[in-house]
């Protein structure tokens, strides 16, 4: 099947981009013709303000471009990752017009707060949660810290939700988590084309062996990551050794504490490959996030490397932490609990050996490749599925699945 991958990368890489570099892999290595598309926020310039904020509504370039794309490759289905601000919703018109099923991929809320978080002055803020006009997000100035720019983003979701965009031209669409996918409904999209598929692992790297026996932390160094509490927690631990791998606008709270508290070791940003390998030497990893996590892709790695997670019970997190098998859970911001579950966890070496083996069967049941492209596949089948009756009903000639991409063929109700 040829599909067509569509993705505006940010200036600064995260993890939206890294997972839409390994599902177009996954999909290659599984026989597919991808065609990428790709925006690259960094040739946004200074002075190319208002600009950006007309093409974040409606990009005509990529509308025609798409079309363009489309007429020359014919794929069977489109693929969207992440449209802000240079793709825009146009490129689902594009698609439609051309009579390509469209999937979208909701890497976090963005569909229902301007920043994408649902986090706001360092708590959970849900002020614009089904909201048709998120004026809110414009008076707290939520994306980027500007009015102007969050009110071209609220501009950009009234338009789509008042033409409808969101509940006609997108078949199907791909929550990473169940608890992402409840707040997106009750941020007003069709429950019935909002499916569930997390992110996974690949390669699989293997059990590591946690000869470092100590804690790692490995994130962004900013407040909804509950870095504070993490802190605050090791000043309680006692003499258990924490690495913290990452970078962000609270590092130099870290450097302090590192140099306050000899079991604090930060490493700043390392490579992939050298993360891993600090996860697979650690005895557990803490995850200490106090906003609405729609997945913890360090967890997914964590979990490949046999290494359990101590995290807190907020979003997505529980859903992939089962506390006392797994790993642990604690309440976002309680910094003495947060200690209280390191020390019981390293007290009881039995216990962590069997969580050590819960946490890679957990990898293996539901995080690999494999488990991922077959949850892929039903998604396109049902996008396929919708494309078809829309087609139907309105008149037109119906889109035709690859024969190999069928509900039948994969299990999914007819």
């Amino acid at each position: 099947m040829k599909i067509l991958v569509c993705h505006n990368f940010y200036q600064q890489r995260g993890g939206e981009d890294r997972v839409y570099e390994a599902e177009t892999r996954l999909l290659e290595a599984h026989g597919h013709d991808v065609v990428r598309y790709e925006a690259r926020n960094d040739v946004i310039g200074p002075s190319a303000g208002l600009a950006v904020a007309a093409s974040t509504i409606w990009n005509p370039f990529s509308y025609r471009a798409i079309r363009r794309v489309i007429r020359a490759e014919r794929p069977s289905l489109m693929h969207v990752h992440n449209t802000l601000p240079l793709l825009s919703p146009s490129v689902y018109y594009a698609a439609h017009a051309e009579g390509v099923p469209v999937v979208q991929t909701l890497h976090n809320y963005r569909l229902t707060c301007a920043n994408a978080q649902l986090f706001r002055n360092d708590h959970v803020c849900e002020e614009c949660v089904g909201l048709t006009a998120p004026w809110p997000a414009v008076a707290h100035a939520c994306y980027r810290g500007s009015r102007g720019a969050s009110a071209t983003v609220a501009a950009m979701l009234m338009a789509h939700r008042a033409i409808g965009t969101w509940t006609r031209v997108v078949d199907a669409y791909v929550a990473v988590s169940e608890f992402e996918r409840r707040k997106l409904i009750e941020g007003g999209l069709p429950s019935g084309r909002l499916y569930v598929k997390g992110n996974f692992v690949s390669p699989d790297p293997g059990v590591g062996d946690g000869s470092r026996r100590g804690v790692v932390f490995v994130g962004r160094l900013s407040p909804e990551k509950g870095v504070r509490t993490m802190l605050d927690a090791w000043k309680q631990v006692g003499n258990i050794p924490l690495t913290i791998v990452g970078d962000g606008p609270l590092a130099p709270a870290v450097r302090g504490a590192s140099r306050a508290n000899a079991n604090i070791t930060w490493v700043g940003y390392r490579p992939a490959a050298e993360v891993s390998d600090i996860i697979a030497r650690a005895a557990c990893l803490i995850c200490t996030s106090e906003w609405h996590e729609p997945f913890g892709l360090v967890i997914a790695e964590a979990f490949a490397r046999g290494t359990p997670v101590i995290a807190t019970r907020v979003g997505a997190l529980p859903e992939m932490v089962e506390h006392n098998q797994t790993g642990l859970l604690f309440e976002p911001g309680d910094a003495r609990a947060l200690a209280e579950s390191v020390r019981a966890l390293f007290a009881d070496r039995l216990r962590l050996e069997s969580m050590r083996a819960a946490a890679r069967r957990a990898f293996e049941r539901r995080l690999t490749a494999d488990a991922n492209y077959q949850s892929l596949m039903r998604i396109y089948a049902a996008a396929f599925a919708r494309a078809n009756r829309s087609a139907s009903v309105g008149g037109a000639l119906a889109v035709k699945p690859d024969p190999g991409v069928t509900r039948e063929s994969i299990g999914m109700p007819v």
